[in-house]
């Protein structure tokens, strides 16, 4: 070889693995443990407990509470799911801790009021409170410490803390529809009357009425301590307070007074559930999602139908690994859209099929080489468990959603000139959190919290905001029969807490927020990692793509708003000017953002070296800690 070739190759070489190792954010890096959320207070709640002796559920807890308490993307009456993996037993375990619908919230009840999908927000949008029951839960039998240890650092941060930028902003930003509600108002409007009625950022903000709820709970705990109870039956009677106590009174007492319709019944028959996640294997490694009252089996049928591809020799984010990739997400999304559903409601829902290998390979035949498939519809999976299809003649019935002229829609909060507005951004980014916790002991938790996100309905004076997971529900059986609402049943919802093992071992947590983004996100950056290499904090930072062929999950209470857009991709604005070109070739409706994806926090476990890494996305306000 020349010697100008050489160098110019040496050269090149060196600029693609300087390019490879640049990051905007430092990946974190530990032995001990590592804590990871949307906060950075909350970051610090979790490094507070593991300094205490606290293990990574008890992290976690203290985690949670902490985001619970500043906003924005969750409150306290909002749901929790989990992924935790026991080093005891070496087994992954689920964590059901999603409220359910109301007594009176039926198809009939929301179409009587105008809507075909139940509301965005308020009173009417809340199912019961999944959030403290399942902290509680998961602390009474995996943690180590007591709920006072826990809530300490969110009961300092209620009695005054400063508010960052992101919800005093959003709270000026919807005070219009949080003016709706009285109790909102005491706790939001720190300056009412002023032309800024919101906090400003880096107020002290104190919530008054919601330390009052935590000390209340607290205080059940140690009476039950000091009356001899063991350390859960304390924490139990902690939990009964909350749900069967003073503060279920004042919930429903206030909840009911702003038109909603959650009952004491409601709130004392509730429970969260211990469940085993599902499971596939892709190229050595074992995926575990949480069941299909989440959106999280679509990541693994994505991957049981992307095996049959080679990925990696397509390379990185070229126009055939994109279209591959996007084909075989919009496979699963439209089985997700018509077969996923609360379980303990309906137990038909052929999971076992839809996440068989040859039902996957079957699926992976329907996409075509060159071209977008808009027509791309639910598959029969029955067949593949030994059963027959019993919504075969529905199926056949929704042929409205095969005709391109009415699905080739795009909601008007989606695009402006082709490119996502402002409101697409929000619902993208916001609305969800996310918090990773591992420690040396060998406890990993992967949780996907939230619910009573900004503009929130507070319930009386608990300080506690309400749920608007409602929405998640359908009323139309057309859409899809296992997700119509009912009273005591949960919405088939969009939380998707990710955890993998390789060799029997953990290899990677992870978790983002970002609505029907989120398992196209954590899709992506899974296959990062394992097709591309990438370390962890590369793949929480690289660019991702997004799909809007699918139902929306959330936003809007007519079915315009939720209509799938066939063939509308969204792009990072560095897309190379080649690859667009190819795309549109294919049928692509193509928009651009600088941000493509939520942010993704992950744990990646490093077994030659024994220690921890940590990712967390350059965009956000989510941040890590790891000793």
């Amino acid at each position: 070889m020349k010697p100008f070739l050489l160098t110019l190759l040496i050269f090149s070489i060196s600029l693609q693995s300087l390019w490879a190792q640049q990051t905007q954010k430092p990946a974190l890096h530990g032995s001990s443990w590592m804590a990871i959320t949307g906060k950075p207070l909350a970051a610090t709640a979790g490094a507070m407990i593991f300094e205490k002796g606290g293990n990574a559920v008890d992290a976690a807890c203290a985690m949670l509470a902490a985001t619970c308490t500043m906003w924005d993307t969750l409150s306290w009456g909002g749901e929790t799911q989990l992924l935790i993996y026991n080093p005891k037993t070496k087994k992954v375990i689920a964590i059901n801790a999603m409220g359910v619908a109301p007594t009176g919230a039926t198809p009939d009840f929301f179409r009587k009021k105008g809507y075909n999908f139940p509301p965005e927000y308020g009173p009417l949008a809340a199912t019961t409170p999944g959030t403290p029951g399942g902290l509680i839960y998961v602390l009474a039998n995996y943690g180590t410490m007591s709920l006072e240890q826990v809530l300490a650092p969110a009961m300092k941060m209620a009695a005054g803390y400063p508010i960052e930028a992101q919800a005093a902003n959003t709270i000026e930003h919807d005070k219009a529809q949080l003016s709706q509600w009285p109790y909102s108002k005491k706790v939001f409007f720190t300056h009412p009357g002023e032309k800024r009625e919101a906090p400003e950022a880096g107020e002290i903000f104190v919530q008054k009425d919601l330390l009052v709820t935590l000390t209340k709970m607290v205080e059940a705990e140690r009476k039950a301590l000091k009356a001899g109870k063991t350390r859960k039956q304390a924490l139990m009677a902690a939990y009964d307070r909350f749900y069967k106590g003073d503060i279920a009174q004042e919930f429903v007492r206030g909840c009911q007074e702003q038109g909603g319709l959650i009952t004491m019944q409601d709130l004392a028959k509730w429970k969260p559930l211990e469940e085993e996640p599902l499971q596939i294997n892709y190229k050595g490694i074992d995926v575990y999602k949480l069941k299909q009252w989440t959106q999280g089996p679509v990541m693994l049928q994505t991957l049981n139908i992307l095996e049959n591809f080679d990925l990696k020799g397509m390379g990185y984010n070229s126009a055939q690994y994109i279209h591959t990739v996007y084909q075989a997400m919009n496979l699963a999304f439209a089985d997700r859209d018509f077969y996923y559903g609360d379980p303990y409601a309906n137990s038909m829902e052929p999971m076992k099929g839809l996440l068989s290998k040859e039902y996957a390979k079957q699926r992976a035949k329907l996409i075509q080489y060159k071209k977008n498939d808009p027509n791309i519809g639910p598959g029969d999976p029955y067949p593949f468990e030994g059963k027959k299809n019993p919504y075969i003649n529905l199926l056949k019935t929704r042929g409205y959603e095969l005709d391109t002229t009415k699905r080739n829609f795009a909601p008007k909060h989606d695009l402006v000139n082709n490119t996502p507005d402002a409101l697409y951004q929000e619902r993208l980014w916001l609305g969800t959190t996310s918090v990773e916790a591992a420690d040396k002991e060998g406890w990993v938790v992967s949780v996907t919290p939230s619910g009573g996100w900004l503009p929130a309905c507070i319930a009386g004076s608990t300080g506690v905001g309400m749920s608007q997971r409602m929405q998640s529900f359908v009323l139309d059986s057309a859409i899809n029969p296992f997700n119509v609402v009912a009273p005591g049943k949960r919405p088939r919802v969009t939380l998707s807490p990710s955890m993998a093992l390789k060799d029997g071992k953990p290899y990677l947590s992870s978790a983002v927020q970002g609505g029907d983004t989120q398992d196209q996100n954590l899709l992506q950056f899974f296959l990062n990692m394992t097709e591309f290499g990438m370390n962890v904090q590369q793949a929480t930072e690289a660019a991702n793509f997004n799909t809007n062929q699918l139902w929306l999950s959330l936003g809007g209470t007519q079915t315009a708003d939720r209509e799938p857009k066939p063939g509308q991709i969204l792009l990072n604005s560095n897309t190379k000017e080649a690859v667009r070109d190819e795309l549109k070739k294919m049928g692509y409706k193509l928009s651009f953002g600088d941000r493509t994806s939520g942010p993704i926090n992950a744990i990646y476990f490093d077994w030659k070296h024994g220690s921890l890494w940590g990712g967390s996305s350059n965009h956000g306000e989510d941040y890590g800690i790891g000793w």
